[in-house]
């Protein structure tokens, strides 16, 4: 399992949306310069998992490396699987079966350091 890092703060999508005019008077609800700024930046810098395009079930291990305090990991997991798909990591983030996240902090070199891995069989954890 290779595990990549992406450095700069992750950014959490749903605080990071924004209403414009569209159609016949109707509101229309995009993403910020800042998410679009860091889906580039990640873009640029996935090199392991990019293309991999995983289509079968797999888990995520992740650390996020916030800047503080202020802000949430599970927000922050959203962005991670919207980036992975974007980068053909993945094909669907909803093949995602598990999770293991920890969210440290590092205020000069936030950054997210992760590893996926396909999982064939699905194992009974609870009964």
């Amino acid at each position: 399992m290779e595990i990549e890092t992406i450095h700069g703060q992750i950014i959490a999508k749903a605080n990071h949306y924004q209403a414009v005019p569209g159609r016949n008077g109707e509101k229309r609800i995009i993403k910020d310069e800042k998410i679009r700024a860091y889906e580039r930046s990640f873009m640029e810098q996935c090199t392991k998992y990019r293309n991999k395009g995983i289509s079968s079930r797999f888990r995520l291990f992740v650390r996020v490396w916030h800047s503080s305090l202020r802000f949430d990991l599970d927000n922050s997991l959203k962005t991670l699987l919207d980036c992975l798909q974007m980068v053909g990591a993945i094909t669907d983030d909803k093949l995602c079966f598990q999770i293991e996240a920890e969210k440290r902090i590092d205020k000069y070199h936030p950054r997210v350091e992760f590893a996926l891995m396909e999982v064939n069989e699905q194992k009974q954890i609870f009964y």
